[in-house]
């Protein structure tokens, strides 16, 4: 390879050992951004016209090792303004829970306990099947097996239940809001 008058002493050392500089950075825990990192220190290099450097290629290490120790801390300082403006706009004031209150509570159960009945009141293989394929999370063709009954069976037993449940929401009385 023949020297290129315009290439500086870092440039043609940077050139020469490009490829170790990225393994360094990969060493030093850099890992996919190692490659960033190599064209962030010709970037570096490419820009500043400094008088010749005594030691080029420790020249070039140690300007790889502090932009990657750079990017870890504004990584780092990153994530904690993350975390910081997460917790101060959580949605929650001060002082108080996200935990839903008794009343909350108490309406829940009473809407499960009315769905469970409505459930029971479709029949007892309707509820089942139901039950054990969204609740529990039985695939149908297991439920095919564990019931002895076929595929669309299945289908129409989960039909009928997702039909009286969106009826019993779509009612005045259980409705959102109510």
């Amino acid at each position: 390879m023949t020297a290129d008058p315009s290439v500086s002493g870092l440039e043609a050392a940077f050139l020469a050992n490009r490829e170790a500089l990225a393994r360094f950075l990969r060493a030093r825990g850099a890992g996919d951004a190692a490659e960033d990192l190599v064209q962030e220190v010709w970037l570096k290099i490419a820009s500043t016209r400094s008088g010749p450097v005594a030691a080029p290629l420790a020249y070039l290490y140690r300007t790889a090792d502090m932009l990657m120790i750079d990017r870890y801390r504004s990584a780092r300082q990153s994530g904690s303004r993350d975390r910081a403006w997460a917790e101060t706009h959580s949605g929650f004031p001060p002082g108080t829970s996200d935990e839903p209150s008794a009343e909350r509570r108490i309406a829940a159960a009473q809407e499960v306990h009315s769905v469970l009945s409505l459930l029971d009141s479709l029949g007892p293989r309707v509820a089942t099947v139901f039950r054990r394929h969204r609740i529990d999370g039985v695939a149908q063709k297991a439920l095919t097996h564990e019931l002895g009954v076929s595929l669309s069976t299945i289908e129409g037993d989960l039909r009928v239940a997702y039909r009286a449940i969106a009826e019993w929401k779509d009612s005045p009385r259980n409705g959102p809001g109510q």
